[in-house]
């Protein structure tokens, strides 16, 4: 005798019940309500992926280790007498550090063509990325997410151990790096269209831009963690600056295993859902899930590759990204690189401060996530918002070139607005506007369509992500000034791939504003009817 329907949803719901969360409803007497379900997935997801930036923040800080000597920084001004250069490895003399480090790097980081080669380093993990992040979301959007989630986090923490373990088996081939860091790119890509894919089944529109602007902060909170943690452990041995992370990311693979509801239909909670909805219907926008599913499960279709491209604003918001984030991170492989080699107020900092130092920009990184999702929140503008922060980001990167240098004060006030401005937009289009796209309504309430467009634009964003890095290893041997030029160009591009969008969205405003000015009933009228 077949099963009915009912049975046969709560024999799925506890098939993908996480392990960890059967055990809590058997230990305890009353139900876990909606509200904190929503917590959970909230702090697991947050943890998880700023464990996966802390692993991708390791390599910059562990640079200054492996390159002996820094590039002689180009003037500023035409003329003007070339600055000190940068002592070599600038150790301690009473701070131990093992014989295959000190003062000559790692070979084959350590040679004439250092930044180059860590460059090339660089692009394979980006680029492996990138490729695996349009693969990525579409298995997310067919597979158990949890699980998924769950191999991409614990092949992280491998892929990060191996490039550690380099350090103590004494491994100098450039194959062997490289190798581990294209297996790490192919791992890390499995993050980002799962945890968003994860949140947006789970929360509502209401108030979007702010509640992921904030959530969003656990990438600069990765990369602060990262930078403070790889610096911290330098004097000994670079190969500890990659274990420790590694363990950090399996540790929390495990509890992403254990504990992470997928969806509210998953853990049964979508009934729990039904009556709080019931019991206060104002709050709907507040706790209604972006991908809302009914009381029988109906069985969708993962939505095409080239379906996702067609959205309306993916490809514009795609692209820029793509120049967004070679921006970005530019600045998350190369900034304590470059600030170790520049005289601050004319002194130099030691490897592990200026790791310190560099995280600053992810703390504006974290103001300028917020920052960008209460002001498109606000004007109800993603387009405008972003366009408005990229362009900002030009003379913020100006500034902090040319005066970076004059005092460790203004180093640190104009990397605080840097970081605000180049990560605001980035942080923003990567969550509140790729799940805005994602549950577009051209897709007809299809819920199998985040994780893919989420891989989309982060995956084609990823691109210039693996390009800037490339880039600037070759060229800031010769000029820093080159590199900044670079970004700022980048930057003005991004800006202008939204101009289609923020005119549609200027136009979209004015007409609102003509139709409730031509209203026959002005509100005051019809409050005194």
């Amino acid at each position: 005798m077949g099963s009915s329907p009912d049975e046969a949803k709560t024999s799925e719901n506890t098939s993908s019940k996480p392990p960890g969360i059967r055990f809590i409803e058997h230990t305890r007497t009353s139900a876990v309500t909606f509200k904190t379900y929503q917590v959970t997935v909230l702090a697991i997801t947050f943890l998880a992926y700023a464990c996966y930036h802390a692993t991708r923040k390791t390599p910059s800080i562990v640079k200054n280790a492996l390159i002996p000597e820094a590039p002689a920084l180009n003037s500023i001004l035409v003329g003007s007498p070339p600055l000190p250069q940068k002592p070599f490895l600038r150790w301690n003399n009473d701070r131990h550090i093992s014989n295959l480090t000190a003062d000559n790097g790692w070979a084959p980081f350590n040679g004439s063509d250092g930044t180059t080669i860590l460059g090339q380093i660089d692009l394979a993990f980006l680029s492996f990325y990138s490729f695996g992040m349009y693969f990525a979301g579409h298995l997310g959007d067919q597979l158990d997410l949890r699980l998924f989630l769950t191999v991409g986090m614990l092949g992280t923490g491998l892929s990060t151990f191996l490039f550690g373990f380099g350090y103590w088996l004494n491994i100098h081939s450039f194959y062997y790096f490289l190798t581990i860091q294209m297996l790490a790119g192919l791992f890390q890509s499995t993050g980002w269209p799962s945890v968003v894919a994860v949140v947006g089944n789970w929360f509502g529109k209401k108030k979007r831009g702010l509640i992921m602007g904030l959530w969003n902060a656990h990438t600069s909170i990765g990369n602060i963690l990262g930078s403070l943690i790889a610096s911290a452990l330098l004097e000994y041995g670079w190969g500890w600056s990659f274990a420790v992370p590694a363990l950090m990311i399996s540790f929390m693979g495990l509890v992403v295993f254990l504990l992470l509801p997928v969806r509210p239909e998953s853990v049964g909670a979508d009934q729990d859902h039904h009556e709080l909805m019931s019991h206060d219907k104002s709050n709907a926008e507040v706790v209604e899930p972006l991908l809302c599913s009914g009381s029988t499960i109906v069985k969708e279709n993962a939505v095409g590759f080239i379906a996702a491209w067609k959205i309306p604003g993916v490809a514009s918001y795609a692209m820029c990204l793509f120049f967004s984030k070679l921006v970005a991170y530019t600045f998350l492989y190369w900034l304590p690189f470059y600030i170790s080699c520049t005289a601050i107020d004319g002194k130099y900092l030691s490897d592990e401060a200026a790791g310190n130092l560099s995280t600053l920009f992810d703390v504006g990184g974290v103001l300028g996530g917020i920052l960008a999702g209460h002001i498109s929140d606000r004007l109800d503008a993603r387009a405008i918002t972003a366009a408005s922060f990229v362009y900002c980001s030009i003379p913020a990167l100006y500034l902090y070139r040319c005066y970076g240098e004059t005092s460790l004060f203004l180093n640190v006030a104009l990397m605080l607005i840097t970081g605000v401005f180049v990560n605001g937009p980035y942080a923003l289009i990567t969550t509140a506007v790729a799940t805005d796209l994602g549950t577009h309504m051209s897709l007809n309430g299809n819920s199998r369509a985040l994780a893919t467009v989420t891989a989309i634009i982060d995956g084609t964003g990823s691109v210039g992500a693996a390009i800037g890095p490339l880039v600037t290893g070759y060229i800031s041997a010769k000029s820093w000034n080159a590199v900044f030029t670079m970004l700022m160009a980048a930057a003005l591009v991004a800006g202008l791939l939204l101009t289609r969008l923020v005119l549609a969205e200027i136009a979209s405003k004015m007409n609102l504003t003509r139709s409730q000015a031509n209203s026959p009933i002005r509100p005051s009228t019809a409050l005194e009817i």
